[in-house]
């Protein structure tokens, strides 16, 4: 049997599948994005353990009893007292499903974002609409800046887009060992460096005046802000010498250019205002709604689409939600215990919860702390369809495998209405179609958003005015001369998915030789982690990847100003030896 799928998995490419029953999953090589390649997740994806049977106090129970167990808490308790939260290991339609039945509850669902949402609300600010730039927009492009972004990870598929390209790296660690220009800059330094290029572009006019005069407002408030800092602050601030900076941009002059920005710029507390410095010096050089030119961030996926599963509820924050607080707490495709911000005392407050109540394929930290533990189906196991935030194209994701253990998303939300008596859910296929026709086109036999036909941007800006909106204020710089704790992505695992990563990077100046221990403290805590000297790091950063069984241990539970983001990158730690 052969038959088409896509991956659900949390990233750009929302590759599309090639299943042929237990053999090896293979890449689909009609595929405008995959052409024929997968991730090392997928493939080996039939080689992760995954839950076989619901657990009920660590003791394996029938699915009958899970579900009156869960039935009779959810009965049982306040609605005040009930918490769902959900997370982004599948990133289907469907996974959302259950919103509408704790909505109808009267519960509580956790709301922002791990991830993305304080940067993606800067670009929504400048543009109106965050659209993908996809790599069949990349390949056009003469030069590619990676700014914080390391496709070889995250974004393997853009890959191919990058050959015979003059390609510039920014990023406290070196992730590309050929690109023609490595900038080091400090942690937190993005925004400095966004307005000390456009401070050198400026003095050497080399701006788009003509574009900024027909397709954009407020450029004269970017303009006083990016000259009111002297040019030296500016280049102490991202520790980027004058020198490095007109380099960078005598490689961009007269250039097609494409920046890809990662998350990891916006995890701090102006994480909006990073992404809409770079955002406004790309759009001050001309380089967005140009062929070949353009600034590409983690889009809206579901821009364009009505919908189906947007509530009205109570809620509470993803990133500091006090879970002791609840006597219920439902966790669907999420692993709060180590990805939140300050693990340790999310893993207190989770023990303390009477009746955690997990639901995934793969067991973690958060499922063991649960109280009851539901297995989920895999996406071969379900129908959904999936939009991607790396491309225009729909995934659709018919049921290929029939099994009975497991649960799918919308089959036990359907029970969970039935048990309640509430009434208004529509059939599964009914909500697939309706979403597809509300956002997508067919083209040429594919899926594809009607916000994506096109270039992006290239008729217009999202915005009331249908124009770009400059950056017009940021908060007052800093200075420090400390030691800063990074975090990026691992190979082999997608957040605390799959293999994990759980070593500390350090720079080689500190003299530490690979297996020695050091403690790491913040403000928030204190963790032992086993070190590698790493050649790629600045001499004031260490790294860890996200993931790590430690990765959160020192993690400020604070949230971004704009976004309701965690602030992953805004960490200063101390070190000694062990």
């Amino acid at each position: 049997m052969k038959a088409y799928t896509t991956c659900p998995l949390d990233c750009f490419d929302g590759c599309s599948v090639v299943f042929e029953g237990e053999k090896p999953l293979r890449g689909d090589k009609t595929h405008p994005i995959t052409q024929g390649y997968l991730c090392p997740h997928l493939n080996r994806w039939f080689s992760h353990p995954r839950l076989e049977t619901p657990t009920l106090k660590g003791k394996a129970v029938s699915r009958e009893e899970a579900f009156a167990f869960l039935v009779e808490k959810l009965n049982t308790t306040p609605p005040s007292k009930v918490l769902f939260y959900k997370g982004s290991g599948n990133l289907g339609l469907m996974q959302g499903v259950a919103k509408l039945f704790f909505a109808k509850l009267g519960a509580v669902i956790a709301t922002g974002s791990l991830c993305d949402e304080s940067g993606g609300w800067g670009v929504e600010k400048g543009r109106g609409v965050n659209l993908p730039l996809s790599p069949l927009h990349v390949k056009e492009a003469e030069v590619v800046v990676l700014w914080g972004r390391n496709p070889a990870v995250t974004n393997s598929h853009m890959l191919p887009a990058l050959k015979g390209k003059t390609v510039v790296v920014i990023d406290p660690v070196k992730t590309m060992e050929h690109a023609h220009l490595h900038l080091p800059l400090r942690p937190r330094g993005d925004l400095y460096l966004a307005l000390l290029l456009s401070r050198i572009a400026y003095m050497e006019m080399l701006e788009d005046k003509g574009f900024i005069a027909e397709r954009t407002e407020g450029f004269e408030e970017f303009r006083e802000l990016f000259l009111w800092t002297p040019i030296k602050k500016l280049a102490a601030l991202c520790d980027v010498s004058l020198d490095d900076a007109a380099t960078l941009l005598s490689l961009l002059k007269g250039k097609k250019v494409a920046i890809l920005v990662g998350t990891g710029v916006q995890r701090y507390r102006h994480g909006h205002e990073v992404l809409r410095a770079i955002d406004s010096f790309a759009v001050m050089m001309g380089w967005l709604g140009k062929r070949g030119c353009g600034v590409g961030y983690l889009s809206q996926s579901g821009a364009g689409y009505v919908a189906p599963f947007a509530v009205e509820a109570k809620n509470d924050s993803v990133v500091n939600v006090d879970f002791s607080q609840y006597e219920v707490v439902v966790v669907q495709g999420a692993n709060p215990a180590t990805q939140m911000p300050n693990s340790e005392l999310v893993r207190q407050r989770l023990a303390r919860v009477p009746h955690l109540v997990y639901m995934g394929l793969h067991e973690n930290s958060t499922s063991a702390l649960a109280e009851l533990v539901l297995p989920a189906k895999s996406f071969l196991e379900k129908e959904d369809v999936k939009v991607s935030y790396g491309h225009g194209f729909v995934g659709k994701m018919p049921q290929l495998v029939w099994c009975e253990r497991g649960w799918s998303e919308y089959a036990l939300t359907k029970a969970l209405h039935e048990a309640f008596g509430f009434e208004g859910l529509k059939t599964e296929r009914e909500y697939i179609e309706d979403f597809v026709a509300s956002g997508a086109v067919e083209e040429k036999g594919r899926w594809v958003s009607k916000l994506t036909q096109g270039w992006p941007y290239e008729e217009k800006f999202y915005t009331p005015s249908g124009k770009f909106l400059f950056l017009d204020e940021v908060e007052e710089g800093f200075d420090n001369e400390e030691m800063w704790l990074v975090f990026a992505k691992w190979p082999r695992a997608l957040n605390s998915q799959f293999d994990t990563h759980d070593c500390l990077h350090v720079p080689l100046c500190l003299g530490l030789e690979e297996g020695q221990s050091i403690r790491l403290k913040s403000r928030y805590g204190q963790c032992v982690y086993a070190v590698r000297p790493d050649a790629r790091l600045r001499k004031d950063t260490f790294l860890l990847y996200s993931g790590a069984q430690h990765a959160n241990a020192l993690t400020p539970p604070h949230v971004s100003d704009e976004g309701h983001s965690p602030v992953f990158q805004e960490m200063v730690v101390e070190w000694e030896r062990v």
